[in-house]
């Protein structure tokens, strides 16, 4: 069902100061962290209470990251969120998903593929070689960051389950549970969250299935236990907590777009050129900075994705 307009809270008009994590849960990650070592080395069988924060072993420098940038410290990345499920405000996430249960977790991938199949959360550890992936993040309310991700190329996953002809979009939905997401019960949004891309963007060298960040594994805040990345799309493209994966002939309906389609485009690439509605998208300001920094196109990844568009007009498909 499709939400009123005038449930929405717009982006622009939620205001959050930020807060550090506080002692407990830091304590908390601490012993879970200590708990799970000898497990996540000796094969990634995380124990069933905690599983955030956990060390990932042997990962490998990605090629394919950014370089000659400075990263957004880890305790802006944990607690500065858009997320929600969790609430509306940038540091409700990190205060509200901790009772998130993220084992036991699977994700379903089906639709137009000859081999469809439910992945056990354990098995995506293990399905490709983990590679640290340094990308700038963009939101579409002006502010970014520099995060060093976890994960590997989603094409990893697609080639495995083999699309069908048929497969033109890939569609990603999210837990939505009002037992473990107190935003759910809110009509903020219509629930499940759900996002898209066209195929060629999803088996993109550059989209990822994200599993961790800054060496461990995923915060319940930032998408745990899995997610994708889309460096050069604005971040709510970065489907969280991922259930199911969808691969489907007709453009999937996405969830900011059914709930403000003028202001949220299908593709959503970060452009400069194509302002919001509300405000301009030409500047940007990076988390720990002050001041604004010049928007990149494509979000600095002009050179590996502009040919994805080429003889699209940018601003009809935003």
């Amino acid at each position: 069902m499709l939400i009123k307009r005038s449930a929405l809270i717009p982006p622009s008009e939620i205001t959050s100061k930020h807060r550090y994590v506080n002692r407990r849960e830091f304590m908390q990650a601490g012993a879970a962290l200590g708990a799970a070592a000898g497990l996540a080395a000796a094969g990634l069988a995380f124990p069933r209470s905690a599983h955030a924060g956990i060390k990932l072993p042997d990962l490998r420098k990605s090629p394919l990251s950014t370089s000659g940038e400075a990263l957004t410290p880890y305790k802006d990345v944990i607690t500065y969120n858009n997320y929600y499920e969790f609430g509306t405000g940038k540091d409700d996430p990190s205060e509200t998903s901790g009772k998130l249960r993220t084992r036991p977790w699977s994700v379903a991938v089906e639709g137009e593929v000859s081999k469809p199949k439910v992945f056990d959360v354990d098995e995506l550890f293990k399905l490709a070689p983990l590679e640290e992936r340094v990308y700038r993040m963009r939101c579409v309310e002006g502010w970014s960051m520099v995060i060093p991700w976890v994960g590997y190329s989603l094409s990893e996953v697609v080639k495995r389950v083999r699309p069908t002809s048929k497969a033109k979009f890939v569609q990603f939905i999210s837990l939505a549970d009002p037992e473990q997401m107190h935003g759910v019960r809110m009509p903020i949004l219509d629930w499940p969250y759900s996002e898209g891309l066209r195929m060629d963007e999803a088996m993109h060298p550059l989209t990822i299935l994200c599993l961790g960040l800054y060496g461990e594994t995923l915060p319940n805040q930032d998408g745990a236990p899995v997610r994708v990345v889309i460096p050069w799309k604005y971040g709510f493209k970065s489907g969280k907590s991922i259930i199911k994966i969808r691969f489907v002939e007709e453009q999937p309906m996405t969830t900011w777009a059914l709930a403000n389609a003028r202001e949220y485009g299908f593709y959503s690439n970060v452009n400069p050129e194509v302002d919001h509605p509300r405000w301009s998208q030409a500047k940007e300001r990076r988390i720990g900075e002050f001041g604004k920094r010049p928007t990149l196109m494509f979000n600095g990844y002009g050179e590996q994705v502009a040919s994805l568009y080429a003889g699209m007009d940018l601003r009809k498909y935003y």
